[in-house]
């Protein structure tokens, strides 16, 4: 594919009627441009901020069933549980094969200090495996506190059991999710990032479009369209007010946080599930592109468009590590940190919201605006699917089946993990700039590693991490990477990796938006003013 347009795609917006106008383009709204896309529908997809800049850049980068959700289905005797753990186990398999490069399966070990716990554990986890079925990763075990403790030395020894190894599988949540908006625009779907849902255009009291601000010229388009789908997780319920100002809420918001550690704080194959807190609830310890993932906290929230992680969050999940490990782990080895918000849903016409749940919910107004909230990041294709179904029942739309569970992501079909030896060799990179290139664009690495050796933008944008220049202008031209914080959080991952090494290469991410973009020398300044910012 070659440099994607933006100005062009922008022009189409306001020059052609769509079936379907998609608002928002975090996980959500981006399987659902996608999904309407290859059923044969005309598609439109606009984002405020860039994709994945709120919730679905946030998550613990497990494509997982829900160990949690499992126990609670098993304690309150709710078969619907059961069945949402099904089908995320399910969909846990499909992620993985239709986006090998960005997902992997990853075994996780559950220490336990307390015999009564092995057969809790035990049975609850083999029901895991039972629900998934034949798509199950690879079956859960018990291992004696020797193997524990050589599959995550971190642990503290005494009074160690043993633990139960289980699999779920781990992803880059925003890779994904820039994969997704990006196989959307090869399926024929318009699609552009940094442009705003300034109204909704109302015909005889019906959703038929939008005004949408381009944020860098500040022009305003209408777009037409026959179904609108509002997809735009936590601000949802601003989505709806501006069809009926006063509509009931259905969306209430919890915050978790996550902290980013050295690689010396998890072996590099293998996660840890803590899995009780002083307060019931659990802790995933993760090893991430070469570095230590903690989370998550869960705590109800305002919504903010860029929630920070607060100090008592940060020091609770420390705290919860300390407890578990045989080092020490301190303030200042965090090295990022970072909250999201996690939509939670209530049919508004129900009589009380006693529902809230983490499930989404699809919901159609008088004015048949579609609606879909809620979820989460493993189901995403599966609630774009049902989002879709309803657009065209709404709507009228003449369409074919579903087909994303067959289709490769950008970047998956041809790849092979053999594939960072093959650029190693080919373009003389670094080791771990060869697999981390393979990993983030999969069988598109090669033009990353050409682009490096033909323009010479082959250096590190930072000292001890692997990403390189040439990436900063390889995702402008083919990812809307539009600026700084687009590269350094969203299509590469150092600025959740690495705060101080990320606001270190502000001004070299900078540089080269602005000499392959065009901008001025206002436009360049307030990019790097944004930019540290939003990292400080």
């Amino acid at each position: 594919m070659s440099r994607i347009d933006r100005d062009a795609q922008l022009q189409r917006l306001g020059e052609e009627t769509f079936d379907l106008l998609v608002i928002g383009g975090g996980a959500t709204g981006a399987g659902v441009a996608l999904d309407a896309a290859t059923r044969g529908l005309k598609v439109a997809m606009v984002e405020r901020d860039d994709f994945s800049a709120g919730t679905s850049s946030r998550s613990t980068k497990l494509i997982h069933g829900g160990v949690r959700y499992l126990e609670k289905a098993v304690k309150e005797f709710d078969r619907s549980q059961f069945a949402l753990v099904r089908d995320a186990l399910r969909e846990r398999a499909m992620l993985i094969k239709i986006a090998p490069h960005l997902a992997k399966p990853l075994p996780l070990v559950t220490p336990l200090y307390n015999w009564l716990q092995v057969p809790y554990f035990m049975t609850g986890l083999k029901m895991y495996d039972w629900l998934a079925g034949k798509t199950n990763l690879h079956p859960s075990r018990f291992v004696d506190a020797k193997e524990a403790l050589e599959r995550f030395p971190m642990l503290k020894p005494d009074g160690l059991r043993g633990g139960v190894v289980y699999y779920d599988g781990q992803f880059d949540d925003a890779r994904m999710n820039v994969a997704i908006a990006v196989t959307a625009i090869e399926q024929g779907a318009v699609v552009t990032n940094h442009a705003e849902v300034a109204s909704l255009l109302m015909v005889d009291g019906k959703v038929r479009g939008a005004v949408v601000r381009d944020l860098e010229t500040v022009r305003e388009v209408e777009v037409r369209a026959r179904v609108v789908v509002n997809a735009t997780g936590p601000f949802t319920d601003a989505i709806r007010r501006m069809e009926d100002p006063s509509v009931k809420p259905m969306l209430t918001a919890s915050s978790g946080i996550h902290v980013v550690l050295d690689q010396r704080f998890s072996p590099p194959e293998t996660g840890l599930l803590i899995p009780e807190t002083e307060d019931g609830r659990v802790l995933f310890l993760l090893p991430w592109l070469g570095h230590t993932l903690v989370g998550t906290t869960d705590n109800p929230a305002e919504i903010e468009y860029h929630p920070k992680a607060e100090e008592d969050e940060i020091e609770y999940v420390l705290r919860h590590v300390r407890q578990y490990f045989s080092i020490p782990v301190a303030r200042e080895d965090v090295l990022s940190s970072w909250s999201g918000l996690r939509p939670l849903v209530s049919n508004p016409e129900a009589a009380d919201t006693a529902g809230l749940s983490r499930d989404h919910l699809v919901n159609i107004s008088e004015g048949e605006l579609v609606t879909i909230a809620g979820g989460k990041w493993t189901t995403y294709r599966k609630m774009a699917i049902d989002g879709v179904d309803q657009a065209i029942r709404v709507g009228g739309l003449q369409a074919g089946p579903s087909r994303t569970a067959d289709l490769y992501l950008i970047g998956g079909e041809a790849y092979t993990s053999a594939g960072a030896g093959d650029l190693q060799e080919r373009f003389g990179l670094d080791h771990d700039v060869a697999s981390h290139l393979n990993r983030a664009y999969g069988d598109r690495a090669p033009r990353v590693a050409e682009l490096a050796r033909d323009e010479d933008l082959g250096a590190r944008l930072t000292e001890n991490h692997a990403f390189i220049e040439a990436e900063v202008i390889h995702t402008a031209r083919e990812e809307l990477a539009r600026t700084s914080i687009d590269v350094l959080a969203r299509r590469t991952r150092l600025g959740f990796l690495d705060r101080d090494a990320a606001i270190a290469s502000v001004p070299r991410v900078n540089e080269l938006l602005a000499a392959e973009l065009g901008w001025d020398d206002t436009r360049a300044t307030g990019d790097r003013a944004d930019a540290m910012a939003y990292l400080v």
